[in-house]
C-alpha cells in the first residue's frame, strides 16, 4: 500500500504577517513582564508593545493595493482591511502611551496587561479581514474576552470590576445572539463563505425567505451590541465609565470601528442582495440611535458618561454610510471612522491627565476653568468637542458631511436630515464642556486657603478647587492629546489623504460586488 499525501491549504505569509507580528508580540511582551527586575516590567514591556503594533503597521502598509484572499479564502487582506487596521494599530499605540503611568497595568500585571492589549488588536484584524462566518466569530470572541479582561484590570477599584463583569454579561449575549444568527444564514444557505452566501442568494428563492431573514435580524443585534447601537447601547455608559480611561478610549474607537468594519463587508458582500430587506431597518436604528444618544448625554456630568453616550450618537451618524450599500457610503464610513479615531482620542487623553491631576476625576468639575490652568489641555479638549459636535475646520464636520452626501445619493435622504438635526442638539452637551473650559472660574488649593485663578461665568455651583498632582505632568498623555487634536484640525482642512484611503477602501470592497 503506498502512503497518501496530505496537504494542507497554501499559506501565504505575506498576508499573514501583520497578524503574525501581533501575535509574537503578544508572547514577547507576556514572557518580558515576567523578568522581576522593575526596569523590564515598566520600560521593555510598554516598548515592545509599540514596536509589536509598528511592525504590525509596517507589514500592513507593504501588502497595500494586494487584494487577496488567503488561509482558504477566510480572511481578505485589502485595502478595506488594511485602513480598518491601521486605526486598530493607531488605537493600541495610543492606549499603550496613556497606559504608561495607569494603575491597571501594574495592579493586573504588565506583561498579562500589554498582551492582553496585543491580543485584542490581533483579533480585531482577523474580524474585519473574515469573509467566512466561522472565522467572523473567531476574532469577534477574541478580541471580546480580551477586552472583558481589560475592562476589569484595576482590580483594586470597584467601578472597574463591575465594568468587567457588566461587559461580560451583555458582551455574551450579544455574541450568542450573533451566533445564532450566522447559523440561521448558514442554514438557509448552506454556505459559510460571503461570495458563496451571495450566491445562494443570488439564485433567488431566499430573499424572502423567514429563515435567512431572522438569521439577518439575529446578526444585527449581535453587531449592534459591539457598535453600541440602540437599543442596544446600554451596556455603553457603565463599562465606559468604570474601565481604564486609557481602556475606554482604546474600546470606544476600535471596538466601533471593528464592528463597521464588519457591517459593511457581511451587508455589502454576503447579504447585498436582501439590501431591500436590511437597509430600512437599519435606518430606522440609526435614527433612533442619533436621538437616544444625544438626548442621554444631555444631562451627564461625568465626562466619560458624556462621551459613552455620544459615542452612542455618533454610531447611529455612522449607520448612515452602512445602510446605502455603495461605494460612497463605503468611503464615508471609512472617512468618518479614521476621523472619529483623532477626535476621540484628544478627549479621552484629557479626562485621563485630569483623572490623574485632580480630585474630581472624570467629572466635568476637572476640566472647569482648564483654560486658565492648563491650556495645552484646554485646546485640544476644545477642539474635541467641536469637531465631534460637527463644527467647520474639524475632521468631524468633513465626515458628516461625506456622510450626508452619502445617504442623499443613496435615497435616504431624510437620514441627512436627522444627522443635521441630532448634530443641532449635540450643541447642548458638548458647547457645555467648553464653556467650562473657558468660562468657569476655578480655585487653587494653597497654604493659606483657596485663591482665585480667574473670574468668569461658573459652570454649576461652586467654583470648584483645581489640586494638582505636582509629582508630574504627564508629558506622554498630553502629547497624546495635542497629536490627535492637531490631526482633527489637520483634517479638517486638508482631507485629501483621507479621502485616498477611503477610496481605496471603497474600490476594495465593492470590486467584490
Amino acid at each position: 500500500m503506498t502512503a497518501l499525501a496530505v496537504s494542507g491549504p497554501p499559506v501565504d505569509f505575506a498576508g499573514l504577517s501583520p497578524i503574525i507580528a501581533l501575535f509574537t508580540g503578544a508572547v514577547v511582551v507576556l514572557l518580558t513582564g515576567l523578568v522581576p527586575a522593575r526596569f523590564s516590567r515598566r520600560v521593555l514591556v510598554p516598548v515592545f508593545a509599540l514596536v509589536a503594533l509598528a511592525a504590525s503597521a509596517g507589514l500592513s502598509i507593504w501588502q497595500w493595493n494586494e487584494g487577496k484572499s488567503i488561509v482558504a479564502s477566510a480572511l481578505r487582506v485589502d485595502d478595506l482591511a488594511l485602513v480598518l487596521s491601521l486605526i486598530f494599530l493607531t488605537a493600541g499605540a495610543v492606549t499603550v502611551l496613556l497606559s504608561l503611568r495607569s494603575a491597571a497595568p501594574s495592579t493586573a500585571g504588565h506583561g498579562e496587561y500589554y498582551a492582553l492589549l496585543l491580543s485584542a488588536v490581533g483579533g480585531m484584524v482577523v474580524f474585519v479581514e473574515a469573509q467566512n462566518l466561522v472565522t467572523l466569530f473567531l476574532g469577534l470572541e477574541l478580541f471580546s474576552i480580551c477586552l472583558y479582561v481589560l475592562c476589569a484590570t484595576e482590580m483594586r477599584r470597584e467601578a472597574s470590576l463591575e465594568s468587567g463583569l457588566k461587559y461580560l454579561i451583555i458582551g455574551s449575549v450579544g455574541s450568542a445572539t450573533l451566533l445564532y444568527g450566522l447559523a440561521l444564514i448558514y442554514g438557509a444557505t448552506s454556505a459559510t463563505d460571503f461570495v458563496g452566501i451571495a450566491a445562494a442568494l443570488d439564485r433567488g428563492g431566499l430573499a424572502t425567505d423567514p429563515l435567512l431573514l431572522t438569521g439577518v435580524a439575529l446578526t444585527l443585534v449581535g453587531l449592534g451590541f459591539k457598535a453600541s447601537v440602540a437599543p442596544f447601547h446600554q451596556w455603553t455608559p457603565d463599562v465606559y465609565e468604570g474601565a481604564p480611561t486609557p481602556i475606554t478610549t482604546f474600546m470606544a474607537v476600535a471596538t466601533k470601528a471593528a464592528a463597521f468594519g464588519v457591517f459593511l463587508r457581511l451587508l455589502d458582500v454576503a447579504l447585498i442582495d436582501v439590501q431591500v430587506s436590511w437597509g430600512p431597518v437599519l435606518a430606522v436604528l440609526a435614527t433612533i440611535t442619533i436621538i437616544v444618544g444625544n438626548v442621554g448625554a444631555l444631562g451627564q456630568s461625568s465626562l466619560k458618561r458624556l462621551l459613552a453616550w455620544s459615542s452612542v450618537a455618533q454610531a447611529g451618524y455612522i449607520l448612515a454610510g452602512v445602510v446605502v450599500a455603495t461605494r460612497v457610503g463605503v468611503q464615508a464610513t471609512v472617512f468618518y471612522l479614521a476621523a472619529y479615531l483623532v477626535m476621540n482620542v484628544a478627549a479621552f487623553a484629557v479626562v485621563a491627565a485630569r483623572e490623574r491631576e485632580t480630585v474630581h476625576g472624570d467629572d466635568i468639575a476637572g476640566v472647569s476653568g482648564l483654560g486658565a490652568s492648563r491650556p495645552v489641555l484646554a485646546w485640544p479638549l476644545t477642539i474635541a468637542m467641536l469637531s465631534l459636535a460637527g463644527l467647520p475646520a474639524t475632521a468631524g464636520f468633513i465626515g458628516k458631511i461625506y456622510l450626508i452626501d452619502a445617504a442623499v445619493d443613496g435615497g435616504y435622504g431624510w437620514l441627512g436630515v436627522v444627522i443635521v438635526i441630532g448634530s443641532m442638539i449635540s450643541l447642548a452637551y458638548y458647547l457645555r464642556v467648553v464653556a467650562a473650559v473657558w468660562m468657569a472660574s476655578v480655585t487653587r488649593a494653597t497654604p493659606s486657603g483657596t485663591q482665585p485663578v480667574i473670574a468668569g461665568a461658573a459652570i454649576g455651583a461652586d467654583p470648584p478647587v483645581e489640586q494638582v498632582d505636582e509629582r508630574g505632568r504627564h508629558v506622554e498623555v498630553a502629547g497624546v492629546a495635542v497629536a490627535a487634536a492637531a490631526a482633527t484640525i489637520f483634517l479638517g482642512i486638508i482631507p485629501s489623504p483621507l479621502f485616498d484611503l477611503a477610496l481605496d477602501a471603497g474600490r476594495a470592497l465593492t470590486g467584490l460586488l
